[in-house]
C-alpha cells in the first residue's frame, strides 16, 4: 500500500478508477512535529479508502498533519477537506484555491461550459461532458480556508526544506516543491514521465501553453537528481524529459498549422483532425469527455500560435475561429 521513497518520505498510490491516469502518487513526509501530505485523490470512496489505509499503515496523526495541493484538479484536491483537521494548514496557490472552492458550484460549470462552447464545443454535448467531468463529480465536500503560498515561499517538514516554485500552465496556479540540498523536485502534473500533462484553456488566462513552456524552462535550470511526479514513474533525468515534452508540443503546433492549411477552423474542428494516442479509430468514436479534453488541448495550441502571431484569431458567429495568415 505504501512505498518508502526516501528517509521519512513515502508514496501512497491512490487508485483513480475508470480514469486513464490509473492512480495518483500521494506523497507523505513524516516528522516528529508535523507531517505533510502532498495531493489527495478524488473525493470518492475508492480513493478515500486507499488514502486512509496508507495513512494508518504509516501511523499518521491527521491532527498533526498539513496538506500541500499542487493544483486544482480533483484527483489532487478532492479529499483535501476530508483529510484536513482544525489544526491543519492546507497549502495552495491563490488562483487555484479559488477555483477549488468554486468547483462544486453550478455557476462555475455554466461559465466553464460557455467558455468551451466559444471554441466550438457542441451545445448538445455540453451537459453530458460536464456531468461526466471528474472535477464536477469528485470535488471537495466543502470550501476550505487555504494557506496561500507562492514563488519562493519556504515549507519545512523535518529535514526537508522545500521552496515553492510556481509552475503555471497545466493549471493557472500550479505549484511544485523544490528541495535544493537534496536536489529533489515534487512536480505535481507539471512533469510526468510516460504521459504528457494536459494543457487546456482557462477563462481569463491567455496562452496557457506559453506559460507551460516557460515553466518547463524554469525547471530545466534547477539542479535536480530526482523528480517525484503525481502520476506514473519517478523521473531520474528531468532535462531529458523536458526536451521530450518540448518536442511533443512543437510537433503538436506543427500539426495544427498543417490542419489550418485547409482553411479556417475552430478548436473542436481542429481536435477532430489531430492525432491522439487513444484506441479509437475515429473522432466519432471518442467518448464525449475525451472530446472535451481534446478540444481544450487543441484550443491551447491554437491560442499559443495566435499569441505568437503565427495564425489569425477571429470571433465569428459566437465562437473563435483560427486561420493561417495571408
Amino acid at each position: 500500500m505504501t512505498e518508502n521513497i526516501l528517509s521519512h518520505f513515502y508514496r501512497i498510490q491512490v487508485p483513480l478508477p475508470n480514469n486513464p491516469l490509473k492512480a495518483l502518487n500521494s506523497y507523505v513526509i513524516k516528522s516528529k512535529d508535523r507531517n505533510l501530505i502532498i495531493d489527495t485523490g478524488f473525493n470518492r470512496p475508492e480513493c478515500k479508502e486507499a488514502m486512509y489505509a496508507g495513512l494508518e499503515e504509516l501511523g499518521i496523526d491527521l491532527g498533526k498533519t498539513d496538506l500541500f495541493i499542487t493544483h486544482v484538479h480533483a484527483d489532487h484536491s478532492g479529499l483535501a477537506a476530508t483529510l484536513a483537521t482544525q489544526n491543519s494548514r492546507v497549502y495552495c496557490s491563490q488562483v487555484d484555491s479559488l477555483i477549488i472552492n468554486d468547483s462544486c458550484s453550478e455557476s462555475h460549470w455554466v461559465n466553464h461550459g460557455r467558455h468551451f462552447q466559444s471554441y466550438g464545443f457542441p451545445l448538445d454535448n455540453l451537459k453530458n461532458a460536464i456531468n461526466k467531468h471528474p472535477a464536477h463529480k469528485y470535488c471537495i465536500e466543502f470550501e476550505l480556508d487555504f494557506t496561500l503560498v507562492g514563488e519562493g515561499d519556504p515549507i519545512t517538514i523535518g529535514d526537508y526544506h522545500f521552496t515553492v516554485i510556481e509552475t503555471p500552465g497545466h493549471t493557472p496556479g500550479h505549484l511544485s516543491l523544490y528541495e535544493p540540498d537534496k536536489k529533489l523536485l515534487i512536480s505535481g502534473d507539471h512533469l510526468l514521465d510516460d504521459i504528457t500533462p494536459n494543457i487546456t484553456i482557462w477563462s481569463g488566462v491567455p496562452d496557457s501553453l506559453g506559460r507551460y513552456l516557460q515553466s518547463l524552462d524554469k525547471i530545466n535550470r534547477l539542479d535536480v537528481d530526482l523528480v517525484l511526479p503525481a502520476h506514473r514513474k519517478l523521473i531520474h533525468d528531468h532535462k531529458k524529459r523536458i526536451e521530450e515534452l518540448q518536442a511533443h508540443h512543437q510537433h503538436r503546433l506543427n500539426e495544427v498549422l498543417s490542419i489550418l492549411e485547409s482553411g479556417e477552423s475552430d478548436a473542436y474542428q481542429t481536435a477532430a483532425r489531430m492525432t491522439w494516442d487513444l484506441t479509437y479509430s475515429s473522432w466519432q468514436q471518442f467518448p464525449i469527455p475525451q472530446k472535451w479534453f481534446a478540444t481544450g488541448e487543441a484550443a491551447a495550441h491554437l491560442e499559443h500560435l495566435a499569441a505568437n502571431n503565427l495564425i489569425q484569431k477571429q470571433y465569428k458567429n459566437g465562437k473563435f475561429v483560427f486561420s493561417r495568415l495571408k
